[in-house]
């Protein structure tokens, strides 16, 4: 519980960060860059990988892969998706992306569908319609803002399958977390010299605050996995519904953002959702 609440804080926390970014002049690129940098870093110090592990027959190279392009490329459809479709959108098309892993809870990691697990379901999906319907709800219908939001919903339900099938791999998972990390740091400094674009000092700041969020979210979402090996929906579902009640409360605290009845009846329903989800 303690880890999956840590990682819920640090998710939280970056999405704040991203909101701030253009007031204090940070280029989301650049930071995403360092923020890479310094996860890597933290994994190399704090956990220690073995990295020998890579270059063993069984190696996943294919999660490593995988991991190291979605990591930025979702970061960056995130912000594709803001430009062009606004918050509310992008953040509902984000937390909805729970239907992607639940599926593949019972589809793919062979998680049996009890009652008190379906019960738990549906509580989650009502909490995120209460949750998600805003007064100042945008529908603009351009292409290109659906093609954003369809990558946003279906990249980090992808990632959030990713990280349950590294939690698999036991202490192997670090050095596949790692090569995920340097890859993704490869790909996106390539990018930006590529683009020649100048750096700043403002970027740098805000990049190795992103990286210790970012890790932390994602070291505390694997411990939990670990945690809860045989019930990935928890996680899942804890995860998403704890990030928007929280991320809706730090909106209205830090944002000014206003609330609804709906939008506070969702947040109680959330409680109750993740209570139900939870083993007995």
């Amino acid at each position: 519980m303690p880890t999956l609440i840590l990682s819920i804080c640090c998710s939280v926390a970056v999405s704040a960060l991203l909101k701030l970014a253009r007031r204090y002049q940070i280029h989301i690129g650049q930071a995403i860059a360092i923020n890479y940098v310094v996860a890597s870093a933290l994994c190399l110090i704090l956990l220690r990988p073995p990295t020998h592990a890579l270059m063993a027959p069984t190696a996943s190279w294919w999660l490593l892969a995988a991991l190291g392009v979605l990591l930025p490329g979702v970061f960056l459809i995130m912000a594709a998706a803001v430009r062009n479709a606004g918050i509310v959108l992008s953040d509902a098309a984000q937390r909805l992306s729970l239907l992607v892993p639940l599926a593949a809870a019972f589809l793919w990691f062979g998680e049996s569908l009890s009652t008190h697990k379906l019960a738990g379901m549906v509580l989650a999906f009502t909490a995120l319609l209460g949750l998600l319907i805003r007064p100042s709800a945008q529908r603009g219908q351009g292409l290109k803002m659906m093609a954003c939001l369809l990558g946003v919903w279906l990249g980090y339900g992808t990632i959030d399958i990713l990280f349950k099938e590294m939690a698999r791999q036991g202490n192997a998972f670090s050095a596949t977390l790692l090569g995920a990390f340097v890859l993704a740091g490869l790909l996106m400094f390539a990018g930006l010299t590529l683009k020649r674009t100048r750096w700043t000092w403002a970027s740098v700041a805000g990049g190795l605050m992103l990286g210790l969020l970012n890790f932390g979210n994602i070291y505390f979402y694997i411990r939990a996995h670990q945690t809860f090996p045989s019930n990935p929906s928890l996680v899942f579902a804890s995860m998403n519904i704890g990030v928007i009640t929280l991320g809706t409360l730090v909106g209205a605290a830090l944002f000014k953002e206003k609330l609804s009845g709906l939008n506070l009846a969702g947040i109680a329903l959330a409680v109750v959702a993740i209570w139900v989800l939870f083993p007995t």
